[in-house]
């Protein structure tokens, strides 16, 4: 179609004249895949407009249609897909479906249907899922019907998304039931250029955000404290800043490593003559658990507190028991092992 031909996934309108006069010569054989039980179809164009079952987190910047855009131009370059091109003559249209080959949590159904879009907004999808579904091996969960050439040119970076961040949503769902009552957050340890998909997972997991980057939340940190001067002198200059700056609404988190460094953050607490009003979080960093439990004690409700360091699924449970109101986890998305997930092709 004319829509499949004018985007950034249009193989047949990247590919050299000698590659487009083969794809006729081509076969059209492909591996058969079992239907999924569907539901009605939709257009991608029309399903990438509805509201996903557990909305992004919001970036100032960031734009997931552009980073869709990057992934689908560094698949092709300038070239187009030469292996569909050279195999499967254009008009050959087929059926897809998505296949479970683990247990898991879904997450990126709705990242997915923006790709179909951006690659191909008449093939149509159907879902039996949707984001922070749980999936079993062997579940068929999507079918998707068109060209064959689209559905192939959205397979490997719709798989990329879908499988990254359900491995996320999966361990994500994990630590949170784990951790009760405290609740996961992530860290800013995500993969370069994919923050907000990064973040996106761990909610649809069942965690909460930290903050998004370095500009959304002042976070005092050991480094910070060392540059300053003390935990003192990086508060006060803290709150100068956001008082310069009119930023009201920007909280402050400080790190503490042991209880002397908590005693200190208390005493500038109940210290009248310092403003300490945007501080609404302290970081408890690679504490035993008795400490924590004792901090907790000591600061009586008046901050969040946040647990940090040698998190796992063997220590979150009881991490979780000390009363911290957060455990925060760089594993979530630093170390993720992806959901495997796999499409498969059949043609009509």
């Amino acid at each position: 179609s004319a829509a499949a031909t004018r985007v950034l996934g249009a193989s047949a309108a990247r590919a050299p004249a000698r590659l487009r006069a083969q794809t006729s010569r081509g076969s059209s054989a492909v591996s058969r895949a079992s239907a999924a039980p569907s539901s009605d179809m939709m257009r991608a164009g029309d399903a990438a407009l509805l509201p996903p079952a557990i909305a992004a987190p919001h970036h100032p910047t960031y734009s997931i249609a552009e980073a869709i855009r990057a992934a689908l131009e560094e698949d092709i370059a300038d070239v187009g897909d030469i292996s569909c091109l050279s195999t499967i003559p254009l008009e050959t249209e087929s059926t897809a479906t998505l296949l479970a080959k683990a247990d898991g949590v879904l997450a990126g159904q709705a990242l997915a249907n923006q790709i179909l879009a951006a690659v191909d907004p008449d093939v149509t999808v159907a879902w039996t899922k949707k984001d922070g579904d749980s999936v079993k091996y062997g579940d068929v969960f999507c079918e998707m019907r068109g060209k064959a050439h689209s559905i192939l040119r959205a397979e490997r970076v719709l798989l990329n998304f879908m499988q990254r961040m359900s491995g996320i949503a999966t361990l994500t769902r994990k630590m949170a039931d784990a951790a009760a009552p405290a609740t996961m957050l992530e860290t800013r340890k995500t993969v370069p250029g994919l923050r907000l998909p990064d973040k996106w997972a761990v909610l649809v997991g069942g965690g909460k955000n930290h903050r998004m980057g370095l500009f959304d939340m002042i976070m005092i940190k050991d480094n910070h404290i060392a540059a300053s001067g003390s935990i003192e002198a990086a508060v006060r200059n803290a709150h100068a800043y956001l008082q310069a700056n009119a930023m009201d609404d920007v909280k402050i988190e400080v790190e503490t490593r042991t209880m002397d460094e908590v005693a200190v953050v208390i005493a500038l607490l109940d210290d009248e003559a310092v403003d300490t009003s945007a501080v609404s979080r302290v970081m408890l960093d690679n504490m035993s658990l008795e400490d924590m439990a004792e901090a907790v004690r000591m600061f009586g409700g008046r901050v969040e507190t946040e647990a940090s360091g040698n998190v796992t699924l063997e220590t979150v449970h009881a991490i979780g028991q000390t009363g911290v109101t957060f455990i925060s986890s760089g594993a979530l998305t630093h170390s993720v092992t992806a959901l495997d997930i796999s499409l498969n092709v059949e043609t009509r």
